[in-house]
């Protein structure tokens, strides 16, 4: 059986037109199908506008890939993660949340991660397997159904490495966006990164107006590599010569993410060094108060810390925030959820 969710509206190999025509139907048959699965139903019987023949048939060999909720934590500010199941067995998390600009999802790309960052939950294990681009499309599908409520924005930086699985990412992105479907803009959307600077050029190319967000969180290399292997690989003059070659190719603001570390990298120097860098780019630091894991021994910054380290940004310039903080009362580092239900 295959995942329907995974085929586009059109033709062409892996489109929804061409199946249609093998199974011997009209071409417009395939917006129809892919609208009734942009409308989030989880059964073909559910496609009303179809022949009952052509309903039979695409039961035989495809099924509609939402997954199915395992468990859900549920916060008294709105925030909804829920722990999804796939078909196969393979489970990752996702989170809802509000905000005055509209309701977002953090989906995942991947079941478990390779990367290794030694502050994560999602690297605890590994990686188990990539999603599919409609695995991906089923996530938001099935929070939406999940929760009842409409989803704005979407932001691939759950469980895995978005640019280790590019390809199924970027069909995700163009499966989203179709006017013919969701339709959700390409700017309601984010995609972060470790930082592999490769693939950074190769995306300012193909999806220039959807959002970089880039995990650094360090100042430098030394500090980089030690919580994060993939600085060993691309060192960190490297990724900001690409972030700054992917600024000037967009002209897009590019987001740094910066986990604010007890002890590690959330001094007053620490926070002097990235100013350095980052003065006069068109840039954004999201700081964020380290989500504390299980097993791992790394401490959130206190308060007083993080406000000192945005002061000094400020002072030099850098548009700055601090991530609000969402699902404080639930799990709220990704792969925690995960862990808790193996």
């Amino acid at each position: 059986m295959k995942n329907i969710l995974d085929l586009g509206p059109g033709g062409g190999t892996g489109g929804l037109e061409e199946l249609v025509s093998e199974l011997g139907e009209k071409k417009f048959r395939a917006g129809q199908i892919f609208g009734w699965l942009a409308k989030g139903v989880t059964s073909f019987d559910e496609m009303s506008n179809l022949p009952a023949a052509l309903r039979a048939k695409l039961r035989e060999e495809w099924y509609i890939g939402q997954p199915s909720v395992v468990s859900e934590q549920r916060s008294a500010d709105g925030t909804v993660k829920c722990l999804f199941e796939f078909a196969d067995g393979a489970r990752v998390e996702s989170v809802f949340m509000k905000y005055s600009y509209g309701n977002s999802i953090c989906i995942s790309s991947q079941v478990g991660c390779r990367m290794g960052c030694s502050f994560c939950a999602s690297t605890i294990e590994g990686k188990e397997r990539d999603l599919t681009a409609g695995e991906m499309l089923g996530e938001v599908l099935a929070m939406r159904n999940h929760t009842g409520e409409s989803i704005n924005h979407v932001v691939i930086m759950g469980m895995g490495e978005p640019f280790d699985n590019y390809e199924e990412v970027s069909g995700f992105l163009r499966l989203i966006n179709s006017p013919k479907g969701v339709n959700l803009s390409l700017r309601n959307i984010t995609v972060s990164t470790c930082g592999i600077i490769p693939v950074i050029g190769r995306f300012a190319e193909d999806f220039p107006q959807v959002n970089l967000a880039v995990s650094l969180h360090a100042p430098n290399d030394e500090i980089r590599r030690r919580t994060m292997p993939v600085a060993k690989a691309y060192a960190y003059d490297e990724l900001m010569r690409a972030c700054r070659e992917y600024t000037e190719k967009t002209h897009r603001r590019i987001s740094f993410e910066y986990a604010l570390i007890n002890g590690v990298n959330d001094s007053r120097i620490n926070a002097e060094e990235l100013s350095g860098r980052l003065k006069g780019w068109l840039t954004h630091v999201n700081l964020i108060p380290l989500n504390e894991v299980d097993g791992r021994d790394y401490r959130t910054a206190t308060g007083e810390s993080v406000r000192a380290f945005k002061k000094v940004l400020e002072d030099n310039g850098i548009a700055v925030t601090v991530r609000r903080t969402l699902g404080s009362d639930i799990d709220a580092a990704c792969g925690q959820l995960r862990q808790r239900k193996r």
